[in-house]
């Protein structure tokens, strides 16, 4: 396949593991009008990286990029994301090599971002109810669980299924994520997120389906329960940190602690009051029951003004226009320099 392709330049990274039996009917599904696909050979032990060189000489689209070791999704996408910027692609998109993810949407995903009224754009895999109830029961289950988590951390309370690997991002917003600092495996969806709400970039969720069939899926629900939930928090806490101290100063900088501070002293007096209580057999008095209840109720209400705040303050203008501006100015500066 030779095609030309005038600007944008529209590329898709595909992370390979084990997918030599799916490989080549995914890179078949993407529309001709997707200018380079990136093929991450993520050290693969199956036959992937020849299927992938055999796939470059049909299609000339296809890039096969190599890495030394396994380093898991994430860390693979992120390889194929600096190829491309490398390559000055405009717009990149994440296509899974197993086949779950349809290829002809592609382009749907683009579109948003070039248009300019996103940054980054994920799928969203329970808008059709239908689907929904297609959908292997633990994933499910495991998918709405973290949601919340996910909202909290990322401060994206408009986006729901924080996990769908099928995302689009622009050129300049990827070039200002740390790549070494995002996870290399299955939390990256969600660190990815989290990065992008500290550049405050606008994401944007569009429906898809997913093909489940017979493959085995390298997401372990229960190592996820575990792990993810611990992830989410420190992301949490970094979050705040960034946009509302270091970055900026708002009434949430001031609810957010107090209140936490505020719930903590009255749920541990209430607790040591408790003890003492029913060692001694004397009830609490009015007034030791106060103390301990009005921090609480106090610090709940802090805390809720905060998280109205919080979800108020979503990203709504995409932020790639104003980084391409200044990319332009700067370049020419230097032109005028040299």
């Amino acid at each position: 396949m030779n095609v030309e392709h005038p600007w944008p330049r529209v590329a898709v990274v595909v992370p390979c593991y084990k997918v030599a039996a799916s490989i080549e009917s995914v890179v078949a599904s993407i529309p001709p009008e997707v200018w380079r696909i990136y093929c991450v050979n993520d050290s693969s032990p199956d036959d992937s990286r020849s299927v992938i060189e055999r796939l470059a000489e049909q299609d000339n689209r296809v890039r096969l990029v190599d890495r030394s070791e396994n380093g898991g999704v994430g860390a693979a996408f992120m390889t194929g994301v600096a190829a491309a910027l490398a390559d000055k692609a405009h717009v990149i998109v994440k296509l899974d090599g197993d086949g779950q993810m349809n290829g002809s949407f592609v382009t749907d995903f683009a579109a948003p971002i070039l248009t300019g009224e996103a940054d980054y754009v994920k799928g969203n895999r329970f808008y059709d109810v239908e689907h929904v109830l297609a959908m292997p029961r633990a994933r499910l289950i495991g998918n709405a669980g973290l949601s919340f988590l996910s909202k909290l951390s990322t401060g994206y309370w408009n986006l729901f299924d924080p996990t769908n690997g099928f995302v689009a991002i622009h050129a300049e917003v990827a070039r200002l994520i740390p790549a070494s600092k995002v996870h290399p495996r299955y939390f990256f969806e969600s660190d990815l997120l989290f990065r992008l709400s500290v550049l405050r970039a606008r994401v944007v969720e569009l429906p898809m389906e997913t093909i489940y069939k017979d493959e085995l899926s390298g997401l372990n629900e229960w190592r996820c329960l575990l792990t993810f939930p611990l992830l989410h928090a420190r992301n949490f806490f970094k979050r705040i940190f960034y946009n509302y101290l270091l970055r900026n100063f708002s009434l949430g900088s001031i609810t957010l602690p107090l209140g936490m501070l505020m719930l903590s002293f009255g749920s541990l007096y209430g607790l040591v009051r408790w003890i003492e209580s029913y060692e001694s057999q004397e009830p609490a008095t009015a007034g030791t029951v106060m103390l301990s209840a009005l921090p609480i109720i106090i610090g709940i209400q802090l805390m809720l003004n905060f998280l109205a705040q919080d979800v108020s303050s979503v990203p709504d203008r995409a932020v790639h226009k104003r980084l391409t501006h200044k990319r332009t100015l700067v370049s020419a500066e230097r032109e005028l320099e040299g």
